[in-house]
């Protein structure tokens, strides 16, 4: 990597003290990454309503979460050097359309391709992260990121009650796609003029070799590795989970509609809030230790859901000890990574998150298989295999050992990271 093409200029310097809006980042971080989640208690009125089985409705998560991932992969790399009020732009008014398409499909071949293509241009939280925590600067970094993390998590939970909400009011799914074009243009109007022009210096390395150069990331640091394959695991585990539930909730004995499927996005809100701490505690106790309680507390809710699967107030705390650990391991798998260094921090993300949501779509993928054919504890039973690959991944890393030291020094006019001995 050639270092001229990542060192900030004088104008990029000038531009940190934008007094950078976190509240807004949050906001706008809640809203586009709801388009990711809002579709899943709306499955089994897909399902009706195109006249199609549970299976092939449930290609609509999966959609999503590959969608997601191609996104992150081909866009959120230009963050590091990209114009940034006009990338945003360009990802908002796509995502806007793509919304609109799929609130009128025909068919779920044009909904799946239209999830695809929507949720591949909502990347913009990806993005958003590592600019709140650039632009707060040494010392406020941790805040920045939290808070910005506290709004996805949120934005996850909640779009998926507003969504089955607005389906049980309007009387069809198609509602709720409309409802979040609606919030997504609206963002247009205000979060582009409250970015820098750019995040580092102009960029003079082409894309390909923006591209290429994620691999050499993977490569060349231990932490990013281990940060990857931990989040696959909790996040497909995450994943299984509420793929399937409304599936759970709408058959025999529960028989619940969207509207409920929807209401366990506020009922674990509780889960949300607290996911807020995890990054005061990674700060003092370092990223392994969160890691692995939220490994035990996403195992745990999974324990709760197989043993009491009819139980509405099992299935919520379930529900809620699953978000409250999948969080966790989130924020100090992220922590871990901007550690690396501020002039690759949307590609390090990049790596991340795409290896999360590729989890993510495994886990959806194989829930709905798993519960069209065997039903609900099969679905638990992979959840469970996906927390346990998680667990040996703590193991083999050496993760539970104690480490609250960071993994940067600081330098003069900015952050390089500090290679332990015998890694690359």
């Amino acid at each position: 990597m050639d270092p001229r093409t990542t060192a900030p200029t004088p104008a990029t310097a000038s531009e940190r003290p934008l007094r950078v809006n976190v509240p807004l980042f949050a906001v706008a971080g809640a809203v586009t990454v709801a388009n990711i989640y809002f579709p899943q208690p709306l499955l089994a009125a897909v399902a009706r309503g195109l006249d199609v089985s549970e299976r092939t409705a449930g290609l609509v998560a999966s959609a999503a979460q590959i969608g997601y991932a191609l996104g992150i992969l081909l866009l959120v790399p230009l963050a590091d050097t990209a114009r940034l009020r006009r990338l945003t732009s360009v990802l908002l008014a796509l995502t806007t359309t793509a919304l609109l398409v799929a609130a009128a499909a025909p068919g779920v071949v044009t909904l799946t391709l239209a999830t695809l293509a929507l949720s591949t241009t909502t990347v913009l939280p990806q993005i958003l992260t590592p600019v709140a925590a650039v632009l707060a600067g040494p010392g406020r970094q941790a805040r920045a990121v939290g808070l910005v993390g506290l709004g996805l998590t949120l934005g996850s939970t909640l779009s998926r009650t507003v969504s089955g909400a607005v389906t049980d009011a309007g009387g069809s799914w198609r509602a709720a796609y409309v409802v979040a074009a609606v919030a997504t243009a609206a963002l247009l109007c205000v979060l582009p003029r409250r970015l820098p022009e750019r995040l580092g210096a102009r960029g003079r390395t082409s894309y390909a070799r923006l591209l290429a150069g994620l691999p050499k990331l993977l490569a060349a640091h231990r932490a990013l590795r281990v940060s990857a394959l931990l989040g696959a695991c909790v996040f497909a585990a995450f994943s299984v989970f509420w793929a399937v539930l409304a599936f759970h909730l709408a058959a025999p004995p529960l028989g619940y509609g969207p509207g409920m499927a929807g209401l366990f996005g506020v009922l674990t809100l509780p889960a949300a809030l607290l996911s807020a701490t995890a990054g005061p505690l990674t700060d003092r106790y370092g990223a392994p230790r969160v890691s692995a309680g939220g490994l035990g507390l996403a195992g745990l809710g999974l324990g709760v859901a197989g043993l009491v699967p009819h139980s509405a107030v099992g299935l919520v705390a379930a529900a809620n000890l699953l978000v409250a650990g999948v969080s966790s391991c989130q924020v100090a798998n992220q922590a871990r990574i901007f550690g690396i260094g501020r002039e690759v921090a949307a590609r390090v993300n990049t790596v991340f998150m795409l290896a999360t949501f590729g989890g993510g779509a495994l886990g959806s993928l194989a829930g709905s298989w798993l519960y069209a054919e065997h039903g609900w504890s099969a679905a638990l039973l992979a959840a469970g295999v996906f927390v346990a690959a998680g667990a040996i991944v703590v193991v083999r890393s050496g993760q539970a050992a104690p480490s609250c030291v960071p993994d940067v020094t600081r330098e003069a006019g900015g952050i390089r990271p500090r290679i332990p001995q015998g890694e690359s």
